[in-house]
């Protein structure tokens, strides 16, 4: 049974790295980094089969991941870091020329834990989906996650990708959706419109399961469902409805912290709202 005090401390320890790591850059994407802090810390943490002492970007035998919003970087190294991917020391790289921890994930020199660079939206569906058909050849049981942003969304590729996923009936593909409405020009209906994701995807032919990002018990259930629909011949895509930069208050609700780095006295202010629970690098 899942622990989720514990589950609750990881997450404020992923976000308090995430906002040191951005403001230590200067750089970097720290608002839909902490929407999703929440959903892929559930993911590591309880959900997914993965060990990184046997890991290999083949992903045969384990579950596999797949960022496809990649400029969450930030995010995907920590929960990588504090899941013993890599050195948690090794996030005080984060965007450092030469270093692991770029700016979007790569496989340039073989970090641990990215099966595949990401950054240019749109992509990672499509990467996810080979991969799980890949193992469906295998005949290997485990599955494949991907989290995509709703902004993303806008992506025609990623619509190419749901068709192509309905028709061959790639059953062992958890898509997910981080669902914080805002995006680098705005809310995602200011630029898109009111977007109803729930009917097209069903409409794609998907099995369409919607939660809240930041409730753990219905994170935890909406994972189950998903692994559950399995042998129905229909991919799945779990909307998460999230709160942009949600644990800072002055990041919240905004796109104002999609790309922008903290300065040092807002990071200070930052602190004081996140537990320290892990111990920070």
């Amino acid at each position: 049974m899942a622990n989720i005090e514990e589950l609750k401390k990881v997450a404020s320890q992923v976000r308090r790295d995430v906002v040191r790591m951005v403001t230590d850059a200067t750089c970097g994407h720290p608002g839909g980094a902490l929407s999703s802090t929440d959903i892929a810390t559930a993911l590591y943490f309880e959900v997914m089969n993965h060990d990184p002492k046997t890991w290999t970007r083949d992903g045969k035998g384990q579950d596999m991941f797949y960022l496809s919003a990649g400029h969450l970087s930030a995010l995907c190294y920590s929960i990588l870091a504090r899941a013993g991917y890599l050195p948690v020391s090794e996030l005080a790289t984060f965007r450092k020329f030469g270093g692991r921890l770029q700016g979007h994930p790569s496989v340039e020199k073989g970090l641990p834990g990215v099966f595949q660079a990401s950054g240019s939206l749109g992509q990672g569906l499509s990467c996810a989906i080979g991969s799980a058909l890949g193992k469906k050849l295998d005949k290997d049981d485990n599955f494949v996650y991907v989290l995509c942003g709703d902004g993303e969304c806008e992506e025609g590729q990623i619509w190419e990708a749901a068709m192509f996923a309905a028709h061959h009936k790639v059953d062992n593909l958890v898509a997910m959706m981080d669902c914080n409405n805002q995006q680098i020009d705005g809310t995602v209906e200011s630029v898109a419109g009111n977007v109803d994701y729930e009917a097209i995807w069903k409409a794609f032919g998907w099995n369409v399961i919607k939660a809240d990002g930041h409730d753990f018990e219905a994170s935890l259930d909406a994972f189950a469902k998903a692994k559950a629909n399995k042998g129905t011949g229909v991919p799945t895509m779990i909307l998460f409805k999230t709160v942009m930069g949600k644990g800072v208050d002055f990041m919240e609700g905004t796109n104002k912290w999609h790309g922008k780095a903290p300065s040092k006295e807002q990071c200070e202010q930052a602190m004081k709202q996140l537990e320290e629970t892990l111990g920070d690098y």
